[in-house]
């Protein structure tokens, strides 16, 4: 297999205000939301990041896209660094978050056209992925609607096309179904399968176990920002379901707290 990426040692620690402070229980002004996360992942390949809330994963994906910088550590990414090459790094992926707000008053062809030409997509190319995406997930109907209009479903099948206007090799989805209906969240998995077979590498994170069985090649645990099992899936259930074994590996890693 052809490694694309390799996470080495990926640290970032943020400081706590008096409200988070109360949100989370402690008195501590200094959160550690990944510690030391070391992982690999290879080209045609889905992997999972899966943990609880508040485990890191969103921390860890948004050190991946560049959004934030890590304290310490580095990813290289189709042998661009996330520390030295981020912008390099941003051309190689395309990145999907639920926090993701689309603009109300723009429509879906003026969102489709503005980040193509953000990301150079010649205009060709562009209209032939555009007629392809937007019939894909039913968006043509609707191209000329203000997103203030669109279904909850629509937005995030919008976000989606956006975010892989230009064809990126890499995709880092963060909670991919997070929020949807079953119709909309079908769509979306049956999509990602396709996206895999066409030779991409997708990086996702989730808590929803039956989305890692039915997904992912690999994945990597997390709790409290550290990363306590990660392999092919059958190498770390160990003859457990996902979610039987992950409760396992939280029972070792709290002491017996649930």
């Amino acid at each position: 297999m052809e490694e694309i990426l390799k996470v080495e040692g990926l640290s970032k620690t943020f400081t706590l205000s008096r409200k988070q402070q109360k949100i989370e229980h402690t008195n501590t002004k200094r959160k550690v939301a990944v510690d030391n996360l070391t992982f690999e992942a290879y080209r045609g390949e889905i992997f999972g990041l899966l943990g609880p809330n508040g485990a890191g994963k969103t921390t860890t994906l948004r050190m991946l896209s560049t959004l934030i910088r890590p304290d310490s550590g580095d990813a290289i990414l189709d042998g661009c660094s996330v520390v030295n090459q981020p912008e390099a790094v941003r051309g190689k992926i395309g990145f999907l978050t639920s926090e993701l707000k689309l603009e109300d008053f723009f429509t879906p062809n003026y969102l489709f056209d503005f980040f193509s030409r953000l990301h150079g997509v010649p205009d060709e190319v562009k209209e032939t992925r555009k007629k392809e995406m937007f019939g894909r997930f039913g968006i043509d109907q609707f191209a000329e609607v203000k997103v203030a209009n669109l279904s909850t479903g629509m937005k995030q099948k919008l976000s989606l096309v956006i975010s892989l206007v230009h064809d990126p090799e890499v995709i880092i989805f963060d909670e991919p179904t997070n929020g949807l209906d079953v119709l909309t969240a079908r769509t979306v998995t049956d999509y990602l399968q396709e996206l895999r077979a066409a030779g991409k590498t997708i990086i996702l994170s989730t808590h929803i176990f039956s989305l890692v069985e039915r997904l992912c090649d690999r994945v990597g645990v997390i709790i409290d920002g550290r990363l306590v099992a990660c392999g092919q899936l059958a190498d770390v259930c160990g003859g457990l379901s996902i979610e039987d074994r992950f409760f396992e590996m939280y029972k070792e890693v709290k002491g017996g707290e649930e």
